[in-house]
């Protein structure tokens, strides 16, 4: 899955993708990180895996709609939305009983440890940015690809709808987010 996500990766011709794929490698736990602490992959390497689903699935929903979306707009927006979650997880232990045995057992699990607490979606954004060149309607998917899971309020929400207008692509990624997180777990 590395292989085939590098590889994609490697296709946008950006001005510091060479940069962004060494800070993912390098500097960043992105391929063993989870995509959660207890919904869709949460396992080592969910991240990696939700990336490539939603990928998958944003290419079949613009193609199903024929929602104009550039090869390298999807790779970016499928494939770096969820990069703020990159040095984010952590894993502790907590007992467990032992349904067998009734014997108290220690258990990893996944915990949140947010050293830089912006957004969600505004994260994910200034990492990419920090490397390359990000098209408004790539920053806009990005940034608004939790949709109505997002925790903006009511004023963000009418900026939501009024973003999702003008940009076709916000929809198409969060379909694809939701289709991977639901459809394509495992």
């Amino acid at each position: 899955m590395k292989t085939r996500y590098l590889k994609l990766l490697s296709e946008v011709k950006r001005p510091g993708m060479d940069k962004l794929i060494e800070w993912l490698t390098e500097r960043s736990d992105f391929f063993t990180a989870p995509a959660s602490t207890k919904y869709h992959g949460a396992e080592e390497g969910g991240l990696l895996g939700h990336s490539l689903a939603v990928y998958s699935q944003l290419t079949k929903i613009t193609n199903l709609h024929t929602i104009t979306c550039p090869v390298d707009t999807a790779i970016i927006v499928a494939l770096l939305h969820d990069v703020c979650k990159a040095n984010f997880y952590n894993v502790s232990t907590r007992n467990v009983k032992n349904e067998e045995t009734g014997q108290w057992e220690k258990k990893p699990y996944y915990i949140i440890e947010d050293q830089f607490p912006y957004g969600h979606g505004e994260k994910s954004v200034l990492i990419i940015r920090e490397f390359i060149h990000l098209q408004v309607e790539e920053m806009m998917a990005i940034r608004w690809h939790m949709g109505a899971f997002g925790s903006e309020g009511y004023a963000d929400r009418q900026a939501l709808s009024a973003a999702m207008e003008k940009y076709p692509l916000i929809l198409s990624l969060q379909m694809a987010d939701l289709a991977a997180s639901y459809f394509d777990k495992k």
